[in-house]
């Protein structure tokens, strides 16, 4: 069951009619052409060929994502095919069928299947049938930090005790000490919802991007830590300042980025939210021209059926804000701000 969440600013709940709402400077795409979890110009193709059932350029691109060790593409393209896959699976069967050693479709066909699994009121019980396959899946390629973040969700799943999830996030880490899916998979495992509390969550999520480079998903671990903590209706369990430097520091995260990519576009859209909820508009705005045409459906499908829908009307609603009221929102930095979870 979803939390309750906190109510969101003032500036957002005032239901606004379109003819209300003042347009603001070029740079913001219109609403028909947001996409919502659009692929990037290497898995969108791979998609297209998936869906008249052929594998072939699926295992080139993961094949080229191991050799290089660009483990987060990798990590986003098993999940985007394992999705696909779910309503198509054609590809998939024919892939393992033909390779049925190959690393890469074993991966994908492991994550199919903890994705189906996952959504089971018998989750724990079909996710220990899963097992050998992510054993088989880790097993492929020594390298590999992506079956350890799939092992890493199967531990959570399955309700593992910690022992044996300290054993996998060593192994994890071991491969890739930076690597943003494993960090994630962590997090939630000590999320309040299962083990942790959100002070410990933040805990981590801060200590593992002071280790991390400055251009490394990590940096936004924080920000999600942030997210679990506003979306639980848990503010006061963490001081203000704290929740303002894991923006801060996603904010930064983003500048290294282009502009209307869509490979940075969840990390962004969840700072938009978060800034939202931090009550600091402008610097929300500007992630909405970052995000330019790419929303994603994580975080607006914790807040809506439609998240598409809430991410235009969050995304409207700010622009409205930051016209009708440019200067009263300025950035003030962590010392000056005040509000619910400040010790």
């Amino acid at each position: 069951m979803v939390p309750t969440m906190a109510p969101l600013p003032p500036f957002l709940r005032a239901p606004r009619s379109p003819r209300s709402r003042p347009h603001l400077a070029t740079g913001v795409p219109h609403d028909d052409e947001v996409l919502l979890d659009a692929p990037d110009d290497f898995v969108g193709p791979v998609l297209v060929t998936a869906a008249r059932g052929e594998y072939l350029p699926a295992a080139e691109l993961l094949a080229a994502t191991r050799a290089s060790a660009r483990w987060e593409n990798r990590d986003r393209y098993v999940k985007r095919l394992a999705s696909f896959a779910r309503s198509r699976a054609e590809w998939l069967q024919a892939w393992c069928a033909a390779a049925p050693h190959d690393p890469d479709a074993t991966l994908v066909a492991a994550q199919l299947a903890v994705d189906r699994a996952w959504d089971s009121p018998a989750r724990a019980e079909l996710l220990r049938e899963v097992s050998p396959l992510i054993t088989a899946a880790a097993r492929g390629d020594n390298s590999d930090p992506v079956p350890w973040r799939v092992a890493l969700d199967h531990a959570r799943g399955s309700r593992a005790g910690h022992t044996y999830f300290e054993e996998l996030w060593a192994a994890a880490v071991r491969r890739a000490p930076h690597h943003y899916g494993c960090h994630v998979a962590a997090l939630r495992y000590l999320a309040s919802a299962w083990h942790g509390s959100h002070r410990a969550c933040f805990d981590f999520a801060d200590l593992a991007a002071q280790d991390a480079p400055a251009d490394s998903f990590v940096q936004a671990l924080p920000a999600r830590a942030a997210f679990g903590c506003l979306i639980d209706g848990a503010v006061a369990d963490v001081p203000r300042a704290r929740l303002d430097a894991a923006a801060d520091r996603a904010i930064a995260l983003s500048a290294r980025f282009p502009a209307a990519a869509p490979w940075p576009a969840r990390i962004r859209n969840e700072l938009m939210y978060l800034l939202v909820r931090l009550d600091r508009p402008e610097e929300a705005l500007a992630q909405v021209r970052l995000i330019g045409p790419y929303a994603t459906s994580f975080p607006w499908e914790r807040l809506s059926d439609d998240p598409l829908g809430m991410f235009l009307k969050v995304r409207a609603d700010i622009r409205a804000t930051a016209a009708a009221h440019p200067a009263e929102h300025p950035h003030r930095g962590h010392g000056a701000r005040t509000g619910s979870g400040d010790d």
